[in-house]
């Protein structure tokens, strides 16, 4: 008679042990969920960011004379209820840019990057870093003869 008990004891500590434990797993599962499509807007941001800088630099490069372009993007004006930044990262040697990385302003540990096209240098003088908010952010090309150069502005 004692094995009946045994067993129902094991299978009803069993059962506990698993209704402590799903809510543990479930609630890291959602959290990893929740960190990709952050990131997966975050890269959707980069690659609009980087596609526009890239165009204005094909379009300043399309002619010989010293020219300044500017287009107004169109951002989310924050993800996940949180304000993130824009940076252009770029070689510090030479001064060419190398990609579009954005970054939650709540966890750094959640971004996104994507690369530029080929070309375009930062001027160090330039804003390099926004914050992304209700404000309007303007990416910026300059073509003079010194080279073809790439910046990032919140409008005012």
């Amino acid at each position: 008679m004692a094995a009946p008990t045994i067993t129902h004891i094991i299978c009803t500590s069993a059962l506990i042990t698993l209704i402590i434990a799903m809510p543990v797993f479930y609630f890291y599962v959602v959290d990893n969920i929740t960190v990709e499509m952050i990131e997966r807007e975050l890269k959707e941001v980069t690659d609009y960011v980087s596609s526009s800088l890239g165009n204005l630099f094909l379009l300043a490069n399309s002619t010989k004379s010293d020219v300044v372009l500017a287009k107004k993007l169109d951002l989310p004006s924050s993800i996940r209820d949180s304000t993130y930044y824009l940076e252009i990262v770029y070689d510090l040697e030479d001064g060419i840019a190398q990609y579009v990385e954005a970054i939650l302003q709540d966890s750094s540990g959640v971004r996104a990057d994507s690369l530029i096209l080929p070309g375009p240098k930062v001027d160090p003088g330039n804003t390099t870093v926004v914050e992304v908010s209700e404000k309007p952010v303007v990416a910026n090309c300059v073509r003079e003869n010194s080279g073809i150069y790439v910046w990032l502005e919140v409008e005012e």
